[in-house]
């Protein structure tokens, strides 16, 4: 059941409790059948159970097909919708009635308790078929004024009729209110959800715009040389001039030149802040639901750093949001014995293999500029050996050990919480990057502890 759920999305969720909310509605309406019509005895129960447990039916498969038609899963269930509509207000109607003409107390009570019950499941359901919401007041007030005349038909006095209706007036909006709002609700969810998704897509789409506008940038000037280079090169030679090995030599180193800019364009060799990055990892899992803990010491780094470490949090976000289905997800990073070191940790990595992949291999080679390492692979509870959990413990056979140089050794695939990592016990995962203090130059001030966060981080 535990996993059923949590495979589920957020508003997956949603809809299945705002579903089976309807439907526990319509089985309570069946529920209070027996305790209800007791008191008339066997022969006169039978009838009320059956009308209150088949008007119960008729409201459950009314707000299945209604929910199914606000989702667009199903056309508008009209015909349903005035069944239900017509069913409630003669059941309701001729227990009133009864109700107002009973000769003994206890039948008196078990009509008017069935009217009641009739309703107000009935009311509170027939509005979920109505397209325009508008006419929703008009719905509920029908109900009130139908209760009223039909009162005053069956001789009550006009002031105990107008009570009733009020009564009923207040009752049916009140289900009316609660079961539009519900409708509302989920579809808010789903639009939430979809706006999430349509950022997503454009963020996207605003990298490779910026992709490509760099491509050109470094291609088309280059190209534009190479092809002049390239054309003198060609008139000296056919005038036999010497020059032209010289013009073939400068559009070879510029030839060279343009594989090294593409290849820092599609390693995304911009410079990335570390504090932005750490910011911008706690925006984006925050707004997916996963509880963000961020605790950065105070550390002047220099740029190079920054970025090998900027995209250890990239790659680590990235996967946390991809795979896995994590609840909560810490990002500490500290300058301690003469290391900087930056620990990403998540949970809900339950049963997902290493399979290896590209992703941590990018990040080690980034890191082993700065003769960092990489490390990741199984961990305690983060209560356990410190603040951190006491250090990472291979997956398999030395799996996501460093190897001193920056890689990951038996296992680079290795990500965070996802195909690209291994799940550890307990469903947590940690990756962790260390860089030495010597690769850091004089700029570095040791932290304190994990108290201070990065002014670009708070």
């Amino acid at each position: 059941m535990r996993q059923w759920w949590g495979k589920k999305s957020t508003p997956a969720k949603v809809e299945t409790y705002t579903r089976w909310t309807f439907h526990g509605l319509a089985l309570a309406e069946g529920g209070f059948a027996v305790p209800v019509a007791t008191p008339l005895g066997l022969p006169g129960a039978v009838p009320v159970v059956l009308a209150l447990m088949g008007h119960g039916a008729l409201c459950a498969l009314t707000a299945s097909r209604a929910l199914d038609w606000t989702r667009g899963t199903r056309h508008q269930p009209r015909r349903l919708v005035y069944a239900l509509g017509a069913t409630t207000a003669v059941l309701a109607a001729a227990a009133l009635l009864l109700a107002a003409r009973a000769d003994e107390e206890h039948v008196g009570e078990t009509a008017g308790a069935a009217f009641s019950l009739m309703l107000a499941f009935g009311g509170g359901i027939t509005v979920l078929g109505v397209r325009d919401r508008t006419r929703v007041p008009a719905v509920v007030a029908g109900f009130g004024a139908g209760t009223g005349a039909v009162a005053l038909a069956g001789g009550m006095p006009l002031t105990a009729a107008l009570a009733v209706s009020v009564l009923v007036l207040l009752l049916t909006g009140f289900m009316a209110f609660t079961s539009i709002f519900s409708v509302w609700l989920l579809d808010a969810v789903y639009e939430l959800d979809e706006a999430r998704e349509n950022r997503t897509r454009l963020a996207v789409a605003e990298e490779r715009l910026r992709f490509g506008r760099d491509l050109h940038d470094v291609l088309g000037r280059n190209l534009a040389v190479i092809a002049l280079k390239a054309e003198l090169a060609v008139e000296l030679a056919r005038r036999g001039r010497p020059e032209a090995v010289d013009q073939m030599t400068e559009v070879e180193r510029i030839a060279q030149e343009s594989q090294r800019e593409v290849r820092a364009v599609v390693r995304g060799y911009r410079r990335a802040d570390l504090g932005t990055e750490i910011a911008g990892a706690q925006g984006v899992l925050e707004a997916a639901g996963i509880r963000c803990e961020v605790s950065v010491a105070d550390m002047d780094l220099p740029a190079e750093v920054q970025s090998a470490l900027a995209w250890v949090v990239r790659e680590a976000t990235t996967n946390v949001l991809r795979h896995g289905n994590a609840q909560w997800c810490a990002v500490t990073a500290a300058a301690e014995d003469g290391r900087v070191r930056l620990v990403v940790e998540n949970d809900g990595a339950e049963g997902v293999a290493s399979t290896g992949g590209s992703g941590l291999a990018g990040l080690r080679e980034r890191l082993a500029e700065v003769d960092g390492t990489l490390t990741a692979g199984r961990g305690g509870s983060r209560d356990e050996g410190g603040e951190d959990g006491g250090g990472v413990e291979g997956v398999e056979d030395g799996e996501g050990q460093g190897d001193g140089s920056g890689g990951v050794r038996g296992g680079e695939g290795v990500g965070v919480g996802g195909n690209e990592g291994g799940g550890v016990d307990g469903g947590t995962f940690r990756l962790v990057a260390e860089v030495p203090a010597r690769a850091l130059g004089a700029g570095v001030r040791p932290g304190t502890g994990h108290d201070a966060v990065l002014e670009a981080a708070s």
